[in-house]
């Protein structure tokens, strides 16, 4: 069985990071009877991208033969073209480790996917005031 885990700087100890379609790096862990055989840290393809993220990082997980996905929530896109590839979605805690995390899973601990905006919340929505300030973004500061 093929787990990925979304990571800050990625091995076992680091935590599960919040973010699925942002998250900087993967953590794949193969697990063999119960048993973890192999752990592998690569970069995620959609980390930087500007729009699309978390599609970039779904098509990525299925290209990687995933099994199961986890991450702390998993936004609308990513949801959709996981979910279609029959990946399995787990939420863990950002306070677990990534071993943690692999071994509450396979223990059937972990709950189902915790939905959130698309690129894990990590502030690149569009906030009521969408940043703007005073001069409406036209350098018009009135200082």
């Amino acid at each position: 069985m093929r787990i990925i885990v979304s990571t800050v700087n990625g091995g076992l100890d680091d935590r599960v990071n919040p973010a699925f379609g942002r998250t900087p790096t993967f953590t794949i862990v193969d697990v063999e009877n119960g048993e973890i055989v192999n752990v592998q840290v690569l970069p995620n393809p959609g980390y930087s991208q500007p729009r699309g993220a978390g599609v970039t990082a779904a098509q990525f997980a299925i290209d990687q033969g995933a099994d199961v996905v986890i991450a702390g929530q998993f936004g609308p896109n990513s949801y959709g073209v996981l979910q279609a590839a029959g990946i399995r979605m787990v939420s863990a805690p950002a306070n677990m480790t990534v071993r943690e995390a692999v071994e509450a899973f396979l223990r059937g601990e972990l709950s189902g996917p915790v939905m959130g905006p698309e690129g894990g919340g990590m502030g690149r929505g569009r906030g009521a005031g969408g940043g703007m300030g005073r001069g409406h973004g036209r350098g018009r500061g009135g200082w």
